[in-house]
């Protein structure tokens, strides 16, 4: 199947990066390489691109994508959240500008065998966007402990019948393994009042999401790789994140803000004595969102915004 991918905010995000079109650049997400293609055509001179991703499948499509740029582009199969050993592999200690854009693309969404949507209901469980890794979300449902569900569709998925869907999921499994998606779409749907569902969208979609997030470690990854990715960046440079859903959002904005205003002292300090020290600013108040015409032309931006923070 054809890795397609529509970039969101793709000239919001390039705009805001790029400043310094000789410098390095990260991809932390690199997907089909939509971004990144676009980055690459606004370098000159030794401007060079590292682009990272742990999906095999967007690898190559990426390494396929960028080949007019092979020069100047080396990709790596790796998680984000190892961008700085990656990097220093490399022999890069800094660099200029990073990006993100989270969460799943329209290419795992739209490939059955990946398990990432509800829609079809013949796929397996699978959801990992890493297929090295050995646990799928079929585990998570064989093994977590129906409390450690419920965490999981509460925290992640933020589905107010968290509770009774982890129940019926508890339930089913000790009749049978829960092998696919139209079985689970099938308990996600008893488990939710039928005039909740005439109304509410598909009943499994949080769920979805929540499993997706704790297989993947997303939220965790996030939270822990931003303040490394700020500190790679050279003074001026910039930290660009696309997120999807709030609780990714929540995490950047907060990080940011604490980037920019560290300081820990009681507001009735007259002066600042914890020695925190601000790493920058953040470009974005309020987060850049999708263009009415971009909407329009790929209903998946609908949720997008981005943020952006420039290291002092």
């Amino acid at each position: 199947m054809e890795f397609k991918h529509i970039s969101v905010l793709l000239k919001e995000t390039v705009d805001n990066l790029i400043t310094k079109p000789e410098g390095i650049y990260v991809d932390g997400t690199l997907g089909g390489g939509g971004h990144s293609f676009e980055i690459c055509s606004r370098l000159h001179g030794p401007g060079r691109l590292i682009g990272l991703d742990q999906d095999a499948d967007a690898i190559a499509a990426a390494s396929q994508r960028l080949a007019p740029f092979k020069d100047r582009v080396t990709i790596v199969r790796s998680n984000y959240q190892d961008m700085v050993s990656q990097l220093q592999s490399l022999g890069i200690d800094k660099a200029d500008g990073i990006m993100l854009d989270l969460g799943v693309s329209s290419f795992q969404l739209d490939t059955p065998s990946r398990g990432f949507t509800y829609k079809d209901e013949q796929a397996p469980l699978d959801m990992r966007m890493d297929q090295r890794q050995q646990m799928t979300a079929k585990d998570i449902l064989e093994t977590y402990s129906e409390m450690e569900l419920f965490r999981v569709i509460r925290d992640y998925g933020e589905d107010k019948f968290a509770k009774n869907i982890a129940k019926h999921i508890a339930a089913a499994r000790q009749k049978k393994p829960i092998e696919t998606t139209g079985e689970l779409n099938e308990i996600i749907r008893n488990a939710i009042p039928a005039k909740i569902r005439a109304t509410g969208g598909h009943p499994a979609k949080r769920t979805y999401q929540a499993l997706r997030i704790e297989l993947n470690r997303e939220l965790e990854v996030l939270e822990h790789s931003l303040d490394a990715m700020i500190d790679l960046l050279n003074p001026g440079g910039r930290l660009c994140v696309i997120t999807f859903q709030s609780l990714e959002d929540r995490i950047v904005k907060t990080n940011f803000k604490r980037n920019e205003n560290p300081c820990t002292c009681p507001s009735n300090f007259p002066v600042c004595i914890c020695g925190n020290i601000s790493k920058g600013r953040v470009i974005t108040r309020k987060p850049i969102l999708p263009s009415q015409a971009e909407l329009a032309a790929n209903k998946r931006s609908k949720s997008a915004k981005l943020r952006v923070f420039e290291r002092r």
